[in-house]
């Protein structure tokens, strides 16, 4: 595809009212103006320091879930007549700078991945979390027929015809992961991946805390892998 005429940043967030708006002024300052905060439920003042910022807000009554989130953010980019879509997390993890680069990406590509392991890059996650992504990370490559190196990153730009293909029901409300990329992938869209800067998140942030979340996401990702190759779904 060309490369896009207009991007809508989209942030999920959750709580994330002491970190929103520096998020925000990074994404301004890397050159993408149309920003939109999707506030899942929080129970802080997300909503107002977003809009604080200079962002637009779409409010969750309650907490839908990651990936809910990112599909009302999708929907949005689409009525509104968005070319393309960079997406990043509020709790500062991704690092606004990297954008640029996701974007001109997608000249070549349907989705492009921020991977924290191309490029020399120097987060390492907690070993855990480590060995879930190298498992998850190769039965998606498998599944793709190519390599991915950060399968679960959550920062992402991605196309107009890929958010069409996102808001249907196949996209998982909880945790959209090494799953829908092999999914997308075998729907005949391509793939790319460029070097990105992370930070560790805050602590005690993780969606994948504690000690029943990473349970329920290990099985949950299993079965969803597990069904990948049974869908029929084509772009």
């Amino acid at each position: 595809m060309p490369a896009p005429v207009r991007a809508l940043a989209v942030i999920p967030a959750y709580d994330e009212a002491s970190r929103i708006g520096g998020v925000i002024a990074g994404v301004r300052a890397a050159g993408v103006p149309d920003i939109l905060v999707v506030d899942d439920g929080s129970t802080d003042a997300t909503s107002s320091e977003a809009r604080r910022a200079g962002a637009l807000v779409a409010t969750h009554a309650v907490n839908l879930g990651y990936g809910a989130a990112l599909q009302t953010g999708y929907r949005f980019a689409l009525r509104h007549g968005f070319d393309a879509v960079v997406q990043l997390d509020a709790d500062g993890q991704h690092d606004p700078a990297g954008i640029p680069e996701l974007l001109s990406a997608l000249a070549e590509h349907d989705v492009v991945v921020g991977s924290r392991f191309l490029g020399g890059g120097s987060y390492r996650p907690p070993l855990v979390r480590r060995l879930g992504m190298a498992l998850f990370g190769s039965i998606a490559a498998l599944l793709a027929g190519r390599r991915l190196t950060d399968p679960t990153s959550g920062y992402k730009a991605i196309s107009k015809e890929v958010l069409r293909f996102y808001i249907h029901e196949r996209y998982p409300a909880d945790y959209p992961d090494a799953d829908v990329l092999a999914m997308a992938v075998r729907a005949g869209f391509a793939l790319g991946e460029v070097p990105a800067r992370m930070k560790a998140g805050p602590p005690g942030k993780s969606m994948h805390g504690g000690l029943l979340r990473p349970l329920y996401y290990v099985i949950r990702m299993s079965l969803a892998l597990a069904l990948v190759p049974l869908r029929s779904d084509k772009r």
